[in-house]
């Protein structure tokens, strides 16, 4: 079954609970943060995923796009964080590594993520231990970018090595999210789909969280 995470990113911050609660029909939350050094931008950090976490029971899906993620894992769980995403372009493999095994002290699903510039065999050193991989197709940083469709190769491939190495690993795609692209990814593989405007962005979000769902 396909899975929506609508993207706080394009929800309204100044009434933020309101337009958590809108969006009680999806699958989980997604809580981007965003560093200002990985990327180009800077977002939330993580006294809000506290306060996020005061106000829903949603499974918090919390994307790291920042630079050595393995200094904050910990803080990001106690938190709230359900799952943790790590990009696997912000650190040295070893510290990596080093973050998923904090997860896994921490309590917290174990994810990693991949710019449109990193290759699907990436992820083969960890694979066996995530429970989660995602695919950026767009590059990290801001919302509202066009869908790169050339990121549905990345797909397939991710896919197929979870079919080999561990087939429970659920495989989410972040990035341009729409109804019309939304069958593209789950053909190509995606099972949980991040969705930003294509969510918030509508008068009937309850309708609009349904028609990603293909």
């Amino acid at each position: 079954m396909v899975k929506i995470a609508p993207s706080i990113l394009s929800a309204d911050f100044v009434n933020l609970e309101r337009d958590i609660k809108k969006v009680s029909s999806a699958d989980y939350l997604h809580v981007d943060v965003m560093d200002g050094c990985f990327v180009p931008n800077l977002t939330i950090g993580i006294p809000v995923v506290k306060s996020i976490r005061q106000c829903t029971d949603m499974f918090l899906d919390v994307h790291l796009m920042i630079d050595k993620p393995v200094r904050y894992i910990e803080d990001f769980a106690k938190a709230g964080a359900d799952l943790l995403s790590v990009h696997l372009e912000a650190d040295h493999p070893t510290q990596i590594a080093q973050a998923l095994k904090v997860m896994g002290e921490c309590g917290v699903k174990k994810a990693v993520a991949l710019r449109p510039i990193t290759s699907a065999n990436a992820i083969l050193p960890y694979i066996e231990e995530l429970d989660m991989v995602l695919v950026m197709t767009v590059e990290p940083g801001f919302g509202g970018q066009s869908f790169m469709e050339s990121q549905l190769e990345t797909i397939r491939q991710v896919r197929a090595i979870i079919e080999k190495y561990h087939p429970t690993c659920e495989l989410e795609v972040d990035g341009g999210i729409a109804p019309k692209t939304a069958p593209l990814v789950v053909e190509a593989g995606a099972n949980v789909l991040v969705a930003g405007s294509a969510v918030y962005g509508k008068e009937d979000i309850p309708a609009a969280i349904a028609a990603l769902r293909v």
